[in-house]
């Protein structure tokens, strides 16, 4: 680490401690050549998780943009609190993956968790995600949905 005051490379590190978000590690180092003493963070450089789409271009995830689609689908149905907590699975998610992931993964990850909270944002998000074009559509996705879920209880 360089001296900010003389610019020499040599220190020693005084102190370490987690930073008052604990998203860093501060640490007060003290230069060998001059004595003056300064303040240093470290933060992790997460990889970047590229999303790759269907016609072949890359782009970097966007929350705010999966954000945008599920609150889209959720509107009237989830709270905002879920929906980020949404987010923030698949996000969670696609980065143990890691690297670049197909958009199909996004979007299926946003379906399963989803068919379990709501069945109606469930099939509003499907209808953009695979492209619904007619009632059949509809009826189709709905008698998947009867199969795999258990009636509700009145």
């Amino acid at each position: 680490m360089r001296c900010p005051y003389c610019r020499a490379n040599d220190d020693k590190v005084v102190d370490s401690r987690l930073s008052e978000e604990a998203i860093a590690i501060r640490r007060r180092r003290e230069c060998l050549a001059c004595g003056r003493r300064f303040t240093t963070y470290e933060r992790v450089e997460e990889a970047p998780l590229l999303v790759g789409k269907r016609g072949g271009a890359t782009e970097p995830f966007d929350a705010a943009k999966l954000r945008s689609g599920i609150e889209r689908s959720a509107s009237g149905r989830l709270d905002r609190t879920t929906v980020d907590e949404l987010v923030a699975d698949v996000e969670e998610e696609l980065r143990s993956v890691g690297g670049e992931v197909p958009s199909d993964r996004v979007g299926m990850a946003v379906l399963e968790r989803l068919r379990a909270l709501d069945h109606v944002a469930y099939l509003r998000f499907a209808s953009v995600y695979k492209g619904f074009e007619d009632l059949a559509d509809f009826e189709r996705e709905v008698g998947e949905l009867q199969k795999t879920t258990e009636p509700k209880q009145r």
